[in-house]
C-alpha cells in the first residue's frame, strides 16, 4: 500500500473492521496544535472507551498504510479541496476515490458579522491544550468550526444565566472535561460569576487526568469525582446540571436528580437511545420499525419527546434546539429546560399513554413515576 498523507488534510476516519474480533470499532484523526507542535490526533474507538495517541507528521503516512492493512477496510481523509477513499476489497486489491471537497474553510480573521461570546484573541488555556487556539490567541483555521460549536454552546447557557452572579453546576458524563473547563473559564473569567463546578464520570484515569489539568490551571472551585450517574449522591444548591452526550440512559439518571434537586437550569445533549429503540414492536408502526435506520431516528425522537415532556411535567420550561455536536455527527439536539415551578401534570398522562400503548419502557419515566 502506499498512501500518502494531503498536507492540507484537515481529518479523516478508519472504519469497517477487518474481522469481528478487531478492538477497535473505528479511529478518528485530526490535525490539532498540541503544546505548539502540529500533529495528527488519531481517536480509537472500542464498544466502551477511547483512547487517544499523537502520531507527528513524518510518521504519518507508515501509520495509515499499516492501519489500513491491519486493522480496517476503508478510510476516508478530508483535505481543504478534496475528500480522498480508500477501501480494501476482500482480495487486498485498494479502490480509491477523489472527489472535490465543496466545503469551503474560512478563516474567522475575515468573518466580521459574528460576534463570539468567547473572541480570537482572547487568552484561553483550555482551547489551547485542545488545538483549537495558538498560544497567541488564533484561531487554527481546521478547528475554527469546532470554536463556532463551543460559542453556540455558551450562547445557549448564556440566555439563561446572564443574570446569575454564583453558579454551582454539576457535569455529569464529563469525560476529558473540554467543554467543562471552557465552560468554567467562560463563567469565571469572562463573566466574573462565582463558580462551583463538578465533574462526574466513571473512568479513574480520565478523571485523575481532569483533577491534574484543573490544578494546572489553577481552578480552586472546580472539583473531579469518579462515580456513576444513577449512584449519584444528592447535592445541596444545584443551581445547573449538563450532560454533553451521556449515553443512551446515563442522561435519563442525570436528568432525573436534576428533577429530585430542582436544579434551576438543563441543558443536556442526548446521546445513544438504544432502549427504545431496542424494544419497539408495534405492529401499527411496521412502516417504521421495518427500516431500521427509520427506527433509531423515530426512537431518539420519541425518547427525547418523553424527556422533554417529563421536565414539564415537573415544573420545567423546556425547549428543543438544535446543537452542532462536539464531533460533528448527527446527535444534535439539546435539551434546554429553565425550572418555574409550574408543573404541566397532564404531561403525566400523555407519557403514560405512549408509553402503554407501545409497549415501550423508559428510564427518566420509570424513575420518575416509582421512585
Amino acid at each position: 500500500m502506499n498512501i500518502e498523507f494531503p498536507k492540507d488534510m484537515i481529518r479523516g476516519v478508519f472504519s469497517i473492521p477487518t474481522s469481528k474480533e478487531q478492538k477497535y470499532l473505528k479511529a478518528k484523526l485530526q490535525k490539532m496544535y498540541i503544546k505548539n507542535q502540529l500533529v495528527i490526533q488519531v481517536s480509537l474507538f472500542t464498544k466502551q472507551q477511547v483512547f487517544h495517541e499523537n502520531i507527528s507528521l513524518d510518521q504519518i503516512n507508515d501509520y495509515l498504510n499499516t492501519f489500513l492493512e491491519l486493522h480496517f477496510k476503508s478510510l476516508e481523509l478530508v483535505s481543504t479541496e478534496y475528500i480522498y477513499a480508500y477501501k480494501v476489497t476482500s482480495k487486498g486489491k485498494i479502490l480509491t476515490n477523489k472527489r472535490r471537497n465543496s466545503q469551503e474553510f474560512v478563516s474567522l480573521e475575515h468573518n466580521k458579522k459574528k460576534k463570539y461570546l468567547i473572541e480570537e484573541g482572547t487568552i484561553v488555556p483550555p482551547l489551547i491544550d485542545l488545538g483549537i487556539m495558538t498560544s497567541e490567541g488564533k484561531i487554527v483555521k481546521a478547528k475554527s468550526d469546532k470554536f463556532r460549536q463551543i460559542n453556540r454552546f455558551l450562547e445557549m447557557i448564556e440566555d439563561s444565566i446572564s443574570k446569575e452572579t454564583h453558579l454551582k453546576i454539576i457535569d455529569f458524563g464529563c469525560g476529558k472535561s473540554y467543554l467543562t473547563f471552557i465552560l468554567y473559564f467562560y463563567l469565571t473569567t469572562i463573566k466574573k460569576i462565582k463558580c462551583e463546578m463538578i465533574g462526574l464520570d466513571l473512568k479513574e484515569d480520565v478523571i485523575k487526568h481532569c483533577i491534574e489539568v484543573a490544578e494546572k490551571y489553577n481552578y480552586d472551585t472546580l472539583k473531579f469525582r469518579v462515580g456513576n450517574i444513577s449512584d449519584f449522591k444528592k447535592e445541596d444548591n444545584v443551581d445547573m446540571i449538563v450532560t454533553l452526550h451521556a449515553c443512551d440512559t446515563a442522561t435519563d439518571y442525570a436528568l432525573y436528580h436534576a428533577v429530585k434537586m430542582q436544579c434551576k437550569y438543563i441543558f443536556s445533549v442526548p446521546c445513544c437511545q438504544h432502549e427504545i429503540n431496542l424494544k419497539l414492536n408495534s405492529k401499527l408502526l411496521s412502516p417504521i420499525s421495518n427500516y431500521g435506520l427509520l427506527k433509531e431516528r423515530f426512537s431518539a425522537i420519541l425518547t427525547d419527546s418523553i424527556r422533554a415532556y417529563l421536565l414539564e411535567a415537573y415544573g420545567y420550561k423546556v425547549q428543543v434546539l438544535e446543537f452542532v455536536e462536539w464531533d460533528s455527527t448527527p446527535k444534535n439536539v439539546l435539551i434546554r429546560a429553565s425550572y418555574t415551578g409550574v408543573e404541566q401534570k397532564n404531561n403525566l398522562e400523555i407519557v403514560d399513554k405512549w408509553v402503554k400503548y407501545l409497549n415501550i419502557e423508559q428510564t427518566l419515566y420509570t424513575l420518575l413515576t416509582t421512585k
